[in-house]
């Protein structure tokens, strides 16, 4: 699995991660296919798992199959805080915390910059006191790019996590490179434009070149796509299904695209 180091410590993530949005929302007794997941995703070389507590049962359910599996060493933990004011934040991340099975916890995350002042001053103290390794920011739409970018010029973040795929390029403008310019991370969300990158692609047959950077499907050119710009550290694609899962990780091995290549993989994308 390819690598990318965090810029604020040097410490190495898989670029294929995983989300948990929807896909561990599930009731208790019915964990067995995200079990299997979360285990093939750990034994093909995946590390970041990223929740929230806006994802129903996900932290709860994620939180015991990592315990059950014994892989609180194999995961980097990632989730959320989106609650307004001081106190209610705290509660929240100890929540997710203990839900999680994580202290410290890996990441975390304001979700969609809500009380982001607020929050960020609670984990500037998590971070000094060793109960979050990292911090960071979230958004998943474009019209708020220009807000995290602001944020971002501002702060000290360890982490960024925006929208960005061949079908929601608008990242590529100012986001992503002033990420690689503070040394911020970056956890590419939404890979597959919410599964619109595939409908625009229906009617299109993988193409040919397609077989010189090893990818025999669509999910796998996407997720290159995402993976090979220079700023983008990981990203999240989530699926309740083996055979999706293994061929998502598939993107984190072999030849990244280059730059010509990434631009005719771009063309293919229909508009919308």
């Amino acid at each position: 699995m390819i690598t990318r180091a965090i810029p604020s410590s040097g410490e190495k993530l898989p670029v294929i991660g995983m989300g948990t949005w929807q896909s561990f929302d599930v009731a208790p007794g019915k964990t067995g296919p995200v079990e299997e997941v979360l285990r093939t995703f750990v034994e093909l070389g995946g590390k970041l798992l990223d929740s929230s507590p806006m994802y129903g049962r996900s932290e709860e359910v994620a939180g015991n199959l990592i315990k059950r599996l014994g892989l609180r060493e194999k995961v980097f933990v990632a989730t959320k805080v989106w609650i307004e004011g001081k106190e209610k934040g705290i509660e929240q991340m100890q929540a997710s915390m203990k839900k999680l099975k994580a202290s410290p916890i890996d990441l975390m995350q304001v979700h969609n910059l809500k009380d982001v002042a607020v929050h960020l001053d609670t984990l500037r103290g998590w971070k000094k006191d060793g109960l979050a390794r990292y911090l960071g920011v979230t958004h998943y739409l474009a019209s708020e790019h220009a807000a995290v970018e602001k944020l971002m010029a501002a702060e000290a973040l360890d982490f960024v996590q925006i929208n960005y795929s061949a079908a929601e390029r608008e990242a590529e403008k100012s986001l992503l490179p002033l990420a690689k310019d503070r040394g911020v991370a970056v956890i590419a969300n939404r890979p597959f434009a919410g599964g619109d990158a595939f409908k625009r692609l229906a009617p299109t047959p993988l193409p040919d070149w397609a077989k010189d950077i090893q990818c025999t499907s669509w999910a796998q050119l996407l997720l290159k796509f995402v993976v090979s710009h220079p700023a983008v550290t990981c990203t999240i694609p989530a699926t309740t299904k083996v055979q999706h899962l293994q061929d998502n990780m598939k993107a984190g091995v072999g030849t990244l695209p280059d730059q010509a290549l990434r631009q005719k993989i771009a063309e293919l994308i229909r508009p919308a």
